[in-house]
């Protein structure tokens, strides 16, 4: 295995442990790669480093990764122009991205652009390692995951992602655009527990909230707008004391 703090591939490459999740971390600052490497070997997984989004291209190049995980502010080349030039070659590898608290427009951005899944720093190790593996379950690897689909199907229910329109049994309803956000993120996570702060700070930003009733408001909404029953749901599945999980069967139209 190749030190963390390595770097781009100047030459031949070995492969990574086929036994061991490949990850490449993307961050320009060595104090996070420097302790972050080494936990998730210890978690692991197989670990590269790469310190710019354009040395993660060189990597990926010819080194495969089974996810990235990416910084979004980087010299030369940053985590969402990363994800920009990996999803217009096709590159469907999983990206999480690493974002300071409070940018709530980069998350939001992040997602459309096609990352799978991001953090804010700072962050539990612990936590990042539980995203990666969750992330690794629901991607098939060479396929377009759920995230990069343009229109979403369950059941009845169709999310035209690009147009932002919700349509059930082929009839448009009407979210607010914070429930159609929290929808969305669920339909593209489904089956995964999502803890109210979990969703906010992935949704909302901390700083704009003042408690977590403002996810189970949105919840709230999403079910009555959809006609989905919280004793028997269709959609959105409340797990008691923990958060909700969207429970449905969801596919790309």
């Amino acid at each position: 295995m190749t030190a963390p703090g390595a770097g781009a591939a100047s030459a031949a490459v070995p492969g990574p442990d086929s036994t061991r999740p490949a990850v490449l971390l993307v961050d320009d600052e060595e104090a996070i790669t420097g302790a972050l490497a080494p936990f998730l070997e210890r978690s692991g997984f197989e670990v590269r480093v790469a310190h710019d989004g354009q040395e993660a291209l060189d990597t990926l190049d010819v080194w495969h990764a089974d996810v990235v995980v990416s910084d979004v502010m980087m010299p030369r080349l940053d985590g969402r122009e990363l994800v920009r030039r990996l999803r217009t070659r096709d590159d469907w590898t999983p990206v999480v991205l690493l974002t300071q608290v409070g940018e709530s427009f980069e998350r939001s951005a992040a997602l459309d652009e096609g990352a799978d899944d991001y953090l804010n720093k700072p962050f539990n190790p612990q936590e990042l390692a539980s995203r990666i593996r969750a992330v690794l379950r629901r991607s098939v690897g060479g396929e377009k995951p759920l995230s990069a689909a343009d229109r979403l199907v369950s059941g009845d229910l169709l999310v035209d992602r690009t147009a932002r329109r919700v349509f059930l049994a082929g009839a448009e309803v009407v979210l607010t655009p914070r429930a159609s956000l929290l929808l969305d993120y669920l339909m593209t996570h489904p089956r995964e527990l999502h803890t109210r702060e979990r969703l906010l700070q992935a949704l909302w930003g901390f700083d704009l909230v003042p408690s977590t009733r403002a996810v189970d408001h949105r919840v709230a909404e999403i079910r009555r707008v959809l006609h989905d029953d919280a004793g028997a749901p269709r959609y959105v599945e409340t797990v008691p004391n923990l958060g909700y999980r969207f429970c449905g069967q969801v596919r790309r139209a």
